[in-house]
This record gives C-alpha cells, structure tokens and sequence, in this order.
C-alpha cells in the first residue's frame, strides 16, 4: 500500500497508509450528523459499529418486498426471504473460512453463542471438578455463562493472569492446564484494552492435551481476518452489531461433530423434524439450534456487512486502523496526567485511558458536548478493572471510517477536561 506523509501536531512527520476514508465515511448516514451542534466523531465502536447504507438499505429491501418468514413455504416471498437467509449463512462461512455453512450457527449475538455451547455442549461434557479456564481480561459474557455451567455441575474455573501492560501470561497458563481442564475459553481480542491475544499458540497448547477451546471474536472480526481452520479452534463466537451489521444477530460456529452431539437449546418450530406427544426428532444442523422465527432480516444485513468488508479486504483495514491506533496513542500521551490502561505490543484500535483525579464519567460527560463519542465505565470487565485497581476508564475505540480529524478532535476535548478541572 502506498503511504502518504502527515505532520500530526507538535510531532515530526509520520507514514500514514494511503486510506480513502472520506468515501468510506460518506457510506454510513450516522456519520453525517452532528451532536451537541458539532459534526459527530464517533469512537465508540467497541460498543457497537455505525452501519453502511447497503446494510441499511438490505434490511429495508427485505420489509418492503419480500417480507416473509422462511424455510418451508412455498410461495415466492417466503422462498426469497429463505434464499436471501441462506446465503447469509453461506457468506459468513467464507468469511472466517468455515469448512462448511452448516457449521454456523446464527444467534442474538456473542453473548447468546457463549451461553448457548455453556448449556448444551457444557452441560453434557463437564462435571464436578472439572475446570475451566478463563482470563482476567474476559468480557462478562465470556465469565457468567461458566459461572453458571460451574454452579449447576460443580466444576472449577481458574483464570490465566495478565501483566500490567496487559498481556496474558503464558507461562501461568501452561500450568493451569491439566488432565482436569475440560475447556478453555477465551477472547481473542480485549474489549477493554485492545490486546490481541496469540490465540494460535493458545490452542495448541490446549490441542496437545485434547482439550476444546472457545474463542471469543466480538472484538476480533470487525479488526482481523479471521481463519478458523487456521486458529484450530472448536467454538468460535461473534456479534453483527460490532462488525456493521444490524444489532440482534450473531454467529456461533462450531465444528460440525460438535453439533452433532450437542443437544437443542431451545424447542419450538424450524428446530424440529418430528413431534408427537410420545416424542420429537430434532432437525438437521445448524437448524437444530434455530428455533422459532429468527432475525432474518438481521442476517441478511449481516452478510450484505461482509460484502461491503469484502469490497474494502481485512487486511487493508487492519493496516489502516494499526496506524491510526498508533497515531492516537502518540497525541493522547502527550497529554499530562492521562495514563493508557493496556499497552500490549501486539493491539487493536482500543485505547483505554485515566486521567488523575477526573472521574472517567466526567470526562465523557465533557468530550460529548464537544461532539466525541467515547465510552466510560468498567466496559463488562470488573475483574480486569479489579487487576488494575481502578472501578472504570474511558475508551475510545477505532474503526475504518474515523480519521486522524477524529483523534484531534479527542484530543483536544481531553485537553478542555482538564483545563475544566484545573
């Protein structure tokens, strides 16, 4: 890619990748607005990503012309809405290169995923004294579901600790496995830090004691091109609303004799072959796990989102965010009194940070009425909260469709914070 040459604020002049983001930004609507009378720079997509007009514009097609539900009718709405659905299905397998559609599953989103494997294949595989392992860097969603699955059977959860930049330790790792670990579940980038995760050595280590490992992408898939097969993994989760789909849809994919073996998570209609009071027979994967109406227009935005990735290629992304993520932690340390939480050689475009005596709420209070969109709070990761000994940080997140306009404007926000508290 070649690179063009910026001069950041009081800075010698940094390579920045040749990155058209003005025509990106002109796909997202939101994008276009302002809050609080200034144009909107939105770096909150941690939480949540804007979504493209060909997302928005996919859904809309489907309500305003062939609203139907699928899978099983025969008239031509329903058999268009299945297609539509279907091909979802199989775009997403491509996208993280799935041996096989039937190998995804589609869900409300991570959280769902996590919660669905924890009480199927969890349920029917771990017992009293097993153990789990986690990390102290782990959303919620990748902990209380095992909390539960341990409650209900008596298994044990044991958790990898993390340096103070933020790195898991290996080593702690490798000596938490044992003939008693059952599974390992992980994320395989932090929400809260943006650590990437070497989740390849991950499962190998695992793998060579036949242990199944749950990988958690919500953070990963919008950022990184994602290779199951390469990852070796058994379970690997994500959400659409983070990777600039629709929210309420999500993906569970797991490997196909996993499936198999799993029993439903919920009963009702689609997830069924045969029902008779004497008994049912549960259809094909992955309908089995599909049960009830699902959000079919949410999965047709989902697979129009990995088109519009397509058009852009993972790699180009991460290459363009790496450098704005660079840039962004330059003009942020320059502030005085404003320390990063999380600084892992190895990052996606997180930057978590505090500022002396400023409660991080104030300072999103303040960087909102200048037009920034940021997050505060423990961001569903109190216990990593509770390793750094602090209750909460502000963070921004980066995406493909901010600019370096967009850190400046940051920047010069954190710096009003502390001429407010000065």
């Amino acid at each position: 890619m070649t690179t063009t040459t910026t001069k950041p604020r009081g800075s010698q002049a940094v390579k920045a990748p040749a990155f058209d983001s003005a025509a990106i930004r002109s796909d997202f609507p939101l994008l276009q607005t302002q809050s609080h009378g200034k144009p909107l720079a939105y770096l909150d997509n941690a939480a949540t990503s804007q979504k493209p007009q060909a997302v928005i514009a996919a859904a809309a097609r489907y309500y305003t012309t062939y609203n139907a539900n699928i899978h099983r009718g025969v008239y031509k709405l329903s058999v268009d809405a299945t297609a539509a659905y279907e091909a979802a299905r199989e775009k997403v397998a491509r996208f993280i290169n799935a041996p096989s559609e039937r190998e995804i599953v589609f869900v409300r989103g991570a959280t769902e995923a996590v919660n669905l494997v924890a009480a199927t294949w969890g349920m029917e595989n771990i017992h009293s004294g097993d153990e789990i392992i986690l990390s102290e860097m782990e959303h919620h969603s990748n902990i209380v579901p095992w909390q539960l699955l341990a409650q209900r059977t008596g298994a044990v959860i044991k958790v990898i600790s993390i340096s103070q930049r933020g790195e898991l330790s290996m080593d702690h790792y490798a000596q938490l496995l044992s003939d008693r670990t059952r599974l390992v579940a992980l994320t395989h980038v932090s929400n809260a830090l943006g650590t990437i995760n070497p989740i390849e050595r991950i499962v190998s280590m695992a793998k060579a004691r036949g242990i199944p490992v749950l990988i958690d992408g919500a953070q990963s898939v919008p950022h990184l091109a994602i290779d199951v097969r390469k990852i070796g993994c058994d379970f690997f989760v994500f959400s659409g609303h983070k990777l600039y789909a629709p929210t309420g849809i999500g993906v569970l994919w797991a490997k196909g004799e996993l499936l198999e073996n799993m029993p439903p998570y919920q009963g009702g209609g689609d997830m069924i072959s045969t029902v008779s009071f004497a008994g049912s027979t549960w259809n094909d994967i992955p309908h089995k796990f599909e049960a009830g109406t699902p959000h079919i227009s949410g999965a047709i935005g989902l697979g129009v989102a990995i088109d519009y990735l397509g058009g852009i290629g993972m790699d180009a992304i991460a290459e363009y965010e790496h450098d704005l993520l660079l840039y962004a932690t330059k003009q942020l340390n320059r502030i005085p009194g404003l320390q990063i939480i999380g600084t892992a050689p190895e990052k996606a475009a997180v930057i978590s940070f505090i500022m002396e005596n400023i409660h991080p709420h104030d300072i999103g209070t303040i960087v909102d009425g200048e037009g920034v969109a940021i997050r505060t709070g423990h961001h569903c990761c109190q216990p990593l909260m509770d390793h750094y000994n602090i209750a909460a940080t502000a963070r921004a997140s980066l995406a493909f469709y901010n600019n370096r306009e967009d850190v400046d404007r940051l920047v010069a926000a954190v710096e009003k914070v502390k001429e407010v508290f000065n």
